[in-house]
């Protein structure tokens, strides 16, 4: 089984539509460790890191979002991994 770690940032409209619960949600159900904040420029970031079909399985949800959400873009690259043991919601 092979492990990653992405770093990504989604835009659109995306903070104030239950965007960084919704991938934690997400993320929980596919057993993703990391985070997701809202950014000062309006986008949403946050760090995935786990198995890499299940990493990339919450990228593809991501260019979806929760149905409140309207995605414009999300921009993956590689990261190092965080050691992360659960997946938060955190705060700017």
């Amino acid at each position: 089984m092979s492990r990653v770690a992405l770093h990504v940032r989604v835009t659109g409209v995306v903070q104030g539509v239950f965007f960084r619960a919704w991938t934690q949600q997400q993320a929980n159900r596919l057993e993703v460790r990391g985070w997701a904040r809202n950014a000062p420029d309006g986008s949403v970031e946050g760090h995935l890191e786990g198995e890499e079909t299940a990493v990339q399985q919450l990228v593809d949800l991501l260019h979806q979002g929760p149905p409140s959400a309207q995605v414009d873009k999300v921009e993956v690259e590689a990261s190092e991994p965080e050691g992360a043991h659960r997946f938060e919601v955190r705060r700017r």
